[in-house]
């Protein structure tokens, strides 16, 4: 897949649980849109979903008064997701590895560990307001002989 100009979309969305659904099909829009395959869905939409989540629930504190910030970019055989919230900011060095066995029934730290999982690249960095944002970015896998 290559494209001479990115696709964009940029989305401003009250920090409510229901805009999940908003930011989801915003997102596989613009991926029909841009001829990405659809078997990669399902990754996309599940570090999505848990990105958008983690803004609405940790960063804005379900406040609907505040937003999250989403920007998409498809260009060639890369997806960019850019989720901005106007929170306090947090350590992602803080948040338990869910893996440990200590932490293995604790609730937290599941969704950045699926975002890892699931993306080729994630970067974490604050708004100069303090508010956190979260870089998501999947690579399609070109080469023939890659792992299924």
């Amino acid at each position: 897949m290559t494209m001479d100009n990115p696709l964009r979309a940029n989305l401003a969305l009250a920090s409510r649980f229901e805009n999940i659904e908003v930011a989801e099909r915003a997102l596989l829009d613009l991926c029909r849109r841009a001829g990405w395959p659809s078997d990669e869905d399902y990754w996309l939409v599940t570090a999505l979903r848990e990105a958008v989540a983690n803004a609405v629930r940790h960063g804005n504190r379900q406040n609907p008064k505040k937003l999250v910030r989403l920007e998409y970019t498809v260009h060639d055989s890369t997806v960019t997701i850019v989720i901005e919230d106007e929170g306090e900011g947090f350590d992602p060095g803080d948040v338990p590895d869910p893996t440990n066995p200590e932490n293995l029934l604790r609730p937290s730290g599941r969704g950045i560990f699926y975002m890892r999982q699931f993306m080729s690249r994630i970067e974490f960095s604050r708004t100069t307001d303090g508010g956190t944002v979260v870089l998501m970015e999947k690579k399609l896998d070109t080469t023939d002989d890659a792992p299924q």
